[in-house]
C-alpha cells in the first residue's frame, strides 16, 4: 500500500507501520517491523485486553469494587473512577466525568494480580501475547504505560482485535462500545470533549473533534495511541486496522501528521 510509506516522510529518526485487514492480512507495512519501540499509553490496550480474559475466567467482574468508594472495575477501565491522571488523588465522584487516569490502571493492574495470584505482566504474556504469538512484546513497568513490541506483534493484535479469538467476540463488542455515555472529559493532547466517549480500556473515536484518526474514520472507531508517538486504530466500517510506531514524543507534529496518514489508508483500501 502506497499509503503507509508516507511514514518515511514523518518527522522521526525510526518509525513502522502496517495495514492489517479485518481477515488478518497484513496489507501493508513501512520501516522495520521486528524493531521494539516503547508503547506509552498503547500498553492499556494490551492491559484492557488482559481484563477481557480476565472477565472470560471468572478472574474478575466489571461491578466488583475497585479504587476509590463506589468505584468499580468497569469505572476504572472507562476512565470514570476519578482518579487523576498520574496519582491516586480523587478528583470526582465515580462515574461523573471522563478523567483520563495512568493511575486507574495501575489499580486494575493490582486488582487483578490480588485476584489471581499472578502478576499484571505474567498474566498479560499468559492470557494474551503467548496466545497471539506476540514474542516480542513485554510489559516491562506499568499497566498504563510500560510495555515495548514492534509492529509485527502488534499487527496480530489489530487481528485479534477484528476477529477475536482469545475472548469472546461479544465481549469485545461490549468493550468498545461506549461505558457511561455523554461524559465530558479532555483528550490528552488534543483537548476538551463534550463527548469523550471511552469503552471499556478502548477510546472510541465518536463525535471527538479534534481527533488523532483521520477525517474519515467511522465513529465506531476504536483504539489508542501513545505518548511516545504510537497509536493502533481499528475501524469496523473500513474492515481494516493501522499501527504506527516511532522513536519521537507525542507533540504537534503528530497531530499533524496521523489524521492524513490515516484518510490516506482509508481513501486506498476504498479505491477513492
Amino acid at each position: 500500500m502506497d499509503s503507509v510509506k508516507v511514514i518515511e516522510n514523518w518527522p522521526v529518526d525510526n518509525a513502522a507501520a502496517a495495514v492489517i485487514l479485518a481477515d488478518g492480512t497484513v496489507a501493508g507495512t513501512s520501516g522495520d517491523v521486528e524493531r521494539r519501540f516503547p508503547l506509552a499509553s498503547v500498553t492499556k490496550l494490551l492491559t484492557a485486553y488482559s481484563m477481557l480474559v480476565a472477565l472470560d475466567e471468572g478472574a474478575l467482574e466489571l461491578d466488583q469494587p475497585a479504587g476509590p468508594e463506589g468505584s468499580t472495575v468497569r469505572h476504572l477501565l472507562a476512565h470514570s473512577a476519578g482518579y487523576d491522571f498520574s496519582d491516586r488523588t480523587v478528583r470526582y465522584a465515580p462515574g461523573t466525568r471522563r478523567l483520563y487516569s495512568n493511575a486507574g490502571f495501575e489499580v486494575l493492574g493490582e486488582t487483578l494480580a490480588e485476584a489471581t495470584g499472578i502478576s499484571m505482566a505474567e498474566y498479560l504474556r499468559e492470557g494474551v501475547l503467548a496466545p497471539l504469538g506476540m514474542t516480542s512484546t513485554a510489559l516491562e513497568g506499568s499497566p498504563a504505560a510500560g510495555a515495548v513490541s514492534t509492529v509485527a506483534d502488534l499487527s496480530r493484535f489489530a487481528a485479534e482485535l477484528q476477529n477475536p479469538v482469545i475472548t469472546a467476540p461479544g465481549r469485545l463488542a461490549e468493550a468498545t462500545t461506549v461505558v457511561f455515555p455523554g461524559l465530558a472529559g479532555v483528550l490528552p493532547g488534543f483537548g476538551r470533549q463534550k463527548e469523550n466517549d471511552w469503552g471499556l480500556g478502548f477510546e472510541i473515536r465518536g463525535s471527538k473533534s479534534p481527533h488523532w484518526t483521520g477525517a474519515g474514520s467511522s465513529p465506531r472507531t476504536f483504539g489508542h495511541f501513545g505518548q511516545s508517538g504510537t497509536f493502533l486504530w481499528v475501524d469496523p466500517d473500513a474492515g481494516a486496522a493501522a499501527v504506527a510506531l516511532t522513536d519521537r514524543d507525542f507533540g504537534p507534529w503528530a497531530a499533524e501528521v496521523w489524521p492524513p496518514f490515516t484518510d490516506g489508508v482509508l481513501a486506498e483500501l476504498s479505491g477513492a
